[in-house]
């Protein structure tokens, strides 16, 4: 099993084929990004993609930004979703990340969410692929496993845990802990390591959090196991270090502390020689 790694452009505003440059230089795959907001954004998108053949995941994002719209339906969130998969159709993304729905609603109504937005990306021949994301659906492991059940088999999910660890207040790692049922179904990993106050870590690489990163390590280890038993040949992993309050900043100035960019290709490079080294190991 080979493991790509992508770049995110949250928080990276410069056009796609700067990103892709400095993305290259660093041993990156290709890129994770929201899908455009307007149909000739997409095109133009694609055909930087084309040019440079690279690869695409896309994040299709519903019901308002990160933070939905709390009157938002879950029709809302499907007619949205619709939108930004035929704007996606023409970049030919590997999968589709859907950071959908709302923490507000029951187990229930996020399995139907899930469900019917599953269904509308086969129709459209695209595959999607659900993240636990605070705010949004699968926001804890609590309603996840609750919501689980009631899925159909083949949906697949995106496991950002940092967003459970600093839901929960700690790290996940009491015996009782077993997410064994979610894990065996991840098909996308968006890294970021969580602590039991936030969802980042100011650096994966101080030795003060070093607790921190061996937890998400080890789940990554479980999700990549899982996917070797089922066999894939590909796995993809994204390093998610971003801005809007989760990079600290010093006081008074805001000037953030580590530079996010050397972040997230220390992530990145950090993983690919972790993947291997267990991949060497692994039965």
């Amino acid at each position: 099993m080979r493991l790509d790694i992508f770049k995110t452009l949250w928080g990276d505003f410069r056009p796609w084929g700067a990103a892709i440059k400095d993305m290259t230089k660093a041993g990156f795959t290709g890129i994770e990004a929201r899908i455009p907001a307007s149909m000739e954004d997409a095109r133009q998108n694609a055909d930087v993609l084309a040019g440079e053949g690279i690869p695409y995941i896309a994040i299709a994002m519903t019901g308002g930004g990160v933070i939905p719209q709390q009157a938002a339906t879950i029709e809302d969130h499907l007619a949205d979703l619709q939108s930004a998969l035929e704007r996606a159709l023409c970049m030919k993304p590997r999968f589709i990340n859907v950071l959908g729905g709302n923490d507000r609603w029951s187990a229930p109504q996020q399995a139907k969410f899930i469900n019917r937005a599953h269904a509308i990306g086969q129709e459209m021949g695209l595959l999607c692929s659900f993240e636990t994301h605070r705010s949004r659906i699968l926001a804890t492991p609590w309603i996840t496993m609750d919501v689980l059940p009631q899925l159909a088999d083949d949906i697949l999910f995106t496991a950002d845990i940092s967003h459970w660890v600093v839901s929960c207040e700690r790290l996940l790692d009491d015996p009782l802990d077993d997410f064994s049922a979610f894990l065996s179904r991840v098909h996308h990993v968006q890294a970021r390591v969580g602590y039991d106050q936030g969802p980042q870590v100011p650096h994966p690489a101080a030795p003060e959090y070093e607790t921190a990163l061996r937890f998400h390590q080890h789940i990554w280890e479980q999700i990549w196991l899982a996917q070797k038993k089922r066999g894939y040949a590909v796995t993809t992993l994204t390093p998610e270090c971003g801005p809007d309050g989760y990079l600290h900043t010093l006081p008074f100035t805001n000037a953030p502390i580590a530079d996010l960019w050397s972040l997230n290709v220390w992530m990145g490079q950090t993983e690919q020689v972790h993947f291997k080294q267990f991949m060497t190991l692994c039965p």
